[in-house]
């Protein structure tokens, strides 16, 4: 990985991952400029050192100019159930946002392009572990969204020169120091879990308790957000112009709902009742990834795959935020 001190904006950068990345790159040196609306983001989740900027990608040419080496975009709504009742709302943003930004890096001659994918561009997979040959049929308007924006970066590439990775996230857990996940309102599992620890909710809901798995619940693929974190860096110098690669992220393991909840149990010493609850239409049974494609075009191993440590990591977290809260 180069050393060499470089500029760089981060769209969405006081949101989740966003805010994780960008401290990264602070870390190593560069220096930071993150944009963000704050419409699902906090100003209190933006790195000490990094600039920030409150806009909207849409006015990203206000801000970007030739100093950049690169964007790292993040910017983006991401709750599915939002974009089934709102689809226009996740098409203006996510589409026309990316569409706007992909403008003023062609006219500030920024070449270099890591973008914030996501597995949901695959819907319900025929294969597990995913591929990124698998066809991409999304279940969503959010994910129909994130697809828009890959198959927009790959023209882009093809026509103008620009050097980019889109990279599908599968489930994104963990802190990492002061940085973690908080939504509002709050859909993920291993957050909902440590609230029910916390004596915020009664108990965390099961949907679905038959799938064709070990235990009957669905599995999913837990990755550390600080290993996607690394995977963002890696990708700013595996790139090359006018391709466009695209990877997934994730563990390569499965996780069940139910062993998650046990895992909040073991790692928290709470307990954490159960309600079971129906299935949900489009809950696919297993969503496991094959990051074989990160290993070989980006060199990224993920290095905290224990699921324990990752909740851990999101626990601490939570409490802070708990003892944060007035």
């Amino acid at each position: 990985m180069s050393t060499d001190t470089k500029k760089y904006l981060v769209t969405g950068g006081a949101g989740y991952v966003g805010s994780v990345v960008a401290a990264h790159l602070l870390e190593r040196g560069h220096r930071v400029t993150v944009l963000d609306d704050l419409s699902t983001g906090f100003a209190e989740a933006v790195p000490e050192g990094a600039e920030f900027v409150q806009g909207r990608i849409q006015d990203a040419a206000k801000w970007l100019d030739p100093g950049y080496d690169a964007v790292l975009h993040f910017a983006a709504f991401s709750q599915v159930g939002e974009s089934v009742a709102k689809p226009e709302k996740y098409w203006e943003n996510n589409v026309g946002g990316t569409l706007a930004l992909l403008a003023a890096m062609r006219t500030a001659g920024v070449r270099k392009l890591v973008f914030s994918s996501t597995a949901a561009t695959y819907g319900e997979p025929r294969t597990v572990p995913i591929t990124e040959s698998e066809p991409t049929a999304p279940t969503s308007p959010y994910g129909a969204s994130k697809l828009a924006v890959d198959h927009m970066v790959g023209a882009e590439c093809a026509a103008h020169g620009l050097a980019a990775v889109s990279l599908r996230y599968f489930n994104v857990a963990g802190a990492y120091g002061s940085l973690g996940e908080r939504h509002e309102p709050e859909s993920h599992l291993i957050p909902l879990v440590l609230q029910v620890a916390l004596g915020r909710r009664e108990a965390i809901s099961v949907y679905g308790e038959d799938y064709p798995t070990p235990d009957g619940t669905c599995v999913r693929d837990y990755i550390h957000v600080a290993d996607l974190a690394e995977a963002h860096l890696l990708a700013l110098d595996a790139m090359t112009p006018d391709e466009h690669i695209i990877c997934n992220l994730g563990n390569g393991n499965g996780f069940s709902v139910r062993e998650v909840v046990e895992t909040v149990r073991k790692v928290t010493g709470h307990p954490v009742p159960e309600i079971t609850a129906p299935r949900r239409p489009g809950d696919p049974a297993i969503l496991v990834a094959s990051a074989e494609a990160a290993r070989e075009r980006l060199g990224w191993t993920p290095s905290r795959p224990d699921l324990a440590a990752v909740v851990a990591d999101a626990w601490a977290f939570a409490q802070q935020q708990e003892g944060a809260r007035p």
